[in-house]
């Protein structure tokens, strides 16, 4: 049974890191509303409209995967910080009416609106999924109570304090990883566009990524390391064998010295995501940046999940009851359950493959706009 909870938290640790690492779209999406030029606007549009339902479909998937190995952290958070999810899923809403109605014929509130709502989505999806995570880490109020399950009358397991996820929203920890992530998700985007479009202007158009990847990146690296700080200074709980919590002083920071491997992987993607963003803004010919910083995410995000969840930490700490703090073992689904999903996982290697496969032809070669000028359906 722990072997499995440890194998999914792994599955859940990397569908985070994935996920986070395709909110270049989001990312990119910003960019969109300052671009004057009409016919640039229109590629990098068109460059992001090729990938947008990744990350939605992958969001899909980590909140799946979520309710089928660990229901309880997702009765718990989605159930109660309802104001964070719902409007989570608002902004996504949005960004899928934009691809589908931005450019159709005749659409009652013009490309400039549904390009606002892109730009919406960017911002308030990547800031409020960057405090989802932080609250794994700094906790919120709320408490569980196993028993009210057999209570006919009201039979809810969690009950949250009246805000139901507003406070989570203004916490200043949740508020740095929150914009650390928007300004590592534009960063990402720059690169994307520098790596996919192919610009008859090209010199002004990398001139212009290079600057973009040096301000968001610089931005980000600052509130990362000032969401390191917070998040190595601060407690964790750790759940003792009799299954009682108690609060340990620096319990991250530990967490990656005990588990070793863990914290090796996490300082080689910073590295990697540092070398693409460094590389790209002083060589002026170096346009991979974008894999280089993707792979450093997905390395980065995965062990930031797994430091939060493994070494017996609650994942999901309770601030107003520490005994009610979620951990991998006390909220998981039954060992049966586990197990069969874990056969269903088999076949990962077969869908990353085909995306992958996907992923090359949509890119290959670089979009430009006599591409664009033979297709049939524009963004």
């Amino acid at each position: 049974m722990e072997a499995l909870q440890i194998y999914w938290w792994l599955v859940i640790s990397l569908l985070g890191g994935l996920l986070v690492f395709l909110l270049f779209v989001q990312g990119g999406q910003t960019m969109i509303w300052s671009e004057r030029n009409h016919e640039r606007k229109t590629l990098m549009v068109n460059a992001l409209g090729r990938k947008w339902e990744l990350t939605f479909t992958t969001l899909v998937v980590f909140g799946g995967a979520f309710f089928a190995s660990f229901p309880l952290y997702y009765s718990t958070s989605f159930g109660g910080a309802y104001w964070l999810w719902m409007l989570i899923l608002l902004s996504f809403i949005l960004q899928a009416v934009s691809y589908e109605f931005r450019s159709k014929p005749g659409n009652i509130f013009g490309t400039a609106t549904y390009d606002w709502f892109l730009c919406i989505n960017g911002c308030v999806g990547c800031i409020l999924l960057g405090e989802a995570v932080a609250m794994q880490f700094f906790g919120a109020d709320f408490t569980v109570a196993r028993g009210n399950i057999l209570d006919a009358g009201a039979p809810v397991i969690s009950r949250w304090n009246s805000s139901h996820g507003f406070d989570v929203i203004f916490s200043l920890n949740n508020l740095l990883l929150g914009f650390a992530v928007y300004f590592l998700a534009r960063t990402l985007g720059a690169l994307f566009f520098m790596r996919n479009i192919n610009d008859n202007r090209e010199n002004d158009f990398l001139r212009r990524g290079r600057s973009r990847v040096l301000i968001n990146g610089t931005l980000f690296v600052l509130l990362f390391l000032g969401f390191l700080f917070a998040l190595f200074m601060s407690d964790g709980y750790a759940m003792k064998p009799d299954g009682l919590f108690v609060k340990v002083p620096y319990k991250y920071f530990f967490n990656f010295i005990d588990l070793w491997w863990v914290g090796a992987t996490f300082l080689i993607g910073v590295l990697l995501v540092l070398y693409g963003i460094i590389r790209t803004v002083i060589d002026s010919g170096f346009r991979n940046g974008f894999w280089w910083t993707g792979i450093g995410v997905v390395l980065a995000v995965t062990t930031l999940f797994c430091i939060s969840g493994y070494n017996n930490t609650a994942y999901l700490p309770s601030l107003s009851d520490p005994q009610s703090s979620l951990t991998i073992a006390n909220s998981s689904s039954t060992e049966f359950t586990l197990r069969v999903m874990a056969w269903v996982t088999v076949l990962l290697p077969v869908v990353i493959g085909y995306i992958a496969y996907v992923w090359h032809k949509m890119t290959s070669p670089a979009i430009s706009a006599k591409e664009l000028g033979n297709e049939e359906h524009i963004y």
